[in-house]
């Protein structure tokens, strides 16, 4: 039966095609996105490259297909690549590489896909392909970029910077508006341009001006510079509109299998009691790192819940157990107010748990958010890719602190137990932090706040 609409409403309802790329750091913010656009009465279709690249993402979205039947899968098989051609071992960036060159697959499966498209909104690692197959089919386009403001606005300018050197190099960058990057934070893959992610990047930077507008998991309260400076054109000045439109609320039921032994641990401890530790879904840390880090959580005298990630693939690689990178005696010592775990946690139920008080984190994006959203001041400890400039955001902020001098991945000595259990002390101590960042819990949780303005304003531009 065709659709009736009220007289003299002329609106529709729009059909929003969500296309992310690899891993969960891309996988989460679009799966959110997408239950946050179906509650708000649009059709939604969620592309599926196959495989995936971790178990994780394949039982996530089987868990999020099963919570939200409305929401219609768009399968899209992606072709093999070689690895020696492209001089790169890491699966995520390989990924990235195999959805944006598989772009001329695209307008067959949107043409299928019915009602027709209003918009189609691509994962940043794919924007430059994929913005120009969408534009060729007459249908808006728009990019979901999952990392911080900050970020886009590296990545962004990026372009411009680059095109005043006469040869490829990057030093501190002065990102007009929105501040200094130094050389240190930078991701390390785009110190040397013959690096697939620094070519991705660089790329799907030029490729922004193309869309329609550019959607960010953020919000004013958070990153006031950054979005000002973006949206008043100093960054670049053919940017298309900046949309604020975090923290994209979860998907309390569609998100994944939650883990109850960690919840029902919770339930037993005293408010903001626990520090919570976990970098995320993507970051292996070395094993003298893990022991160093056991022996800072132990001596500080502190509750821990502590999430340990000994691989980067689920799939790729040997699991190796808990006593074996700790150690039976360390398990022991710890077990009356420390808890230990290898398995997935649902990390929303976590920080939003009244006994957590602080949260030990590498800074990928989406744990920044959440911790916003909660108001969970943060330990900050970045290993990579973005995670030092999102670092400076946490601090700047006033949602934690980020000691500068400690290590990641380009760096091989360890950060000392010792002067772990300090800074975890000095943070649980800090009353100023727990008073800011539990303010920017309330600016992240304003429920008809800016972030909600923008998206409503958003659907209703896809309406008409």
């Amino acid at each position: 039966m065709a659709e009736t609409q009220p007289y003299g409403d002329r609106r529709r309802t729009p059909h929003i095609v969500l296309v992310p790329s690899a891993g969960m750091g891309h996988l989460t913010p679009f799966l959110r996105l997408a239950s946050q656009l179906s509650a708000r009465d649009c059709r939604v279709s969620l592309l599926t490259t196959h495989p995936t690249v971790s178990a994780a993402e394949a039982r996530h979205i089987d868990a999020f297909f099963a919570a939200f039947p409305d929401i219609r899968p768009l399968d899209l098989h992606l072709p093999l690549l070689d690895p020696s051609e492209l001089d790169c071992t890491d699966p995520f960036f390989l990924r990235f590489e195999s959805i944006r060159r598989s772009a001329h697959l695209l307008p067959r499966v949107l043409a299928d896909a019915s009602p027709p498209v209003s918009a189609a909104i691509v994962d940043i690692a794919a924007a430059s392909s994929y913005l120009p197959a969408v534009a060729d089919m007459g249908i808006p386009g728009y990019v979901l970029f999952t990392s911080s403001a900050a970020m886009l606005a590296l990545c962004a300018y990026l372009p411009t910077y680059l095109a005043t050197k006469s040869t490829f190099g990057v030093g501190d960058i002065d990102i007009p508006g929105a501040g200094r990057v130094p050389k240190s934070s930078l991701p390390v893959l785009l110190r040397d341009p013959n690096q697939l992610f620094a070519k991705q990047f660089l790329e799907n930077g030029q490729a922004l001006p193309k869309a329609d507008g550019i959607l960010v998991n953020t919000f004013h309260a958070l990153e006031p510079e950054a979005l000002a400076a973006l949206n008043e054109g100093k960054v670049t000045p053919d940017l298309p509109p900046v949309l604020a439109i975090g923290p994209i609320l979860p998907a309390m039921s569609g998100e994944g299998e939650s883990v109850s032994a960690p919840l029902a641990w919770l339930d037993q401890q005293p408010d903001r009691s626990v520090v919570y530790v976990s970098f995320g879904s993507r970051t292996a840390m070395p094993a003298e790192q893990i022991r160093e880090l056991g022996i800072g959580l132990e001596r500080s005298g502190l509750r821990f819940l502590w999430v340990v990630k000994s691989k980067v693939v689920d799939r790729a690689e040997v699991e190796v157990g808990l006593e074996e990178l700790l150690g039976e005696e360390y398990l022991t010592k710890i077990k009356d107010r420390g808890m230990v775990v290898k398995d997935w946690v649902e990390q929303v139920e976590i920080l939003r748990h009244r006994a957590v008080g602080c949260f030990v984190s590498h800074c990928g994006w989406n744990s920044v958010t959440e911790a916003a959203l909660y108001g969970v001041r943060m330990l900050a400890w970045p290993m990579g890719g973005d995670q030092r400039v999102n670092a400076a955001v946490v601090a700047r902020g006033g949602l934690g602190i980020w000691v500068e001098g400690w290590s990641w991945q380009a760096e091989k000595e360890p950060v000392k137990g010792e002067e772990i259990s300090e800074r975890l002390r000095d943070l649980m101590a800090a009353e100023g932090l727990t008073a800011s960042a539990a303010t920017m819990g309330a600016a992240a949780a304003d429920v008809g706040g800016t972030s909600y303005q923008v998206l409503t304003h958003f659907i209703e531009r896809l309406s008409l």
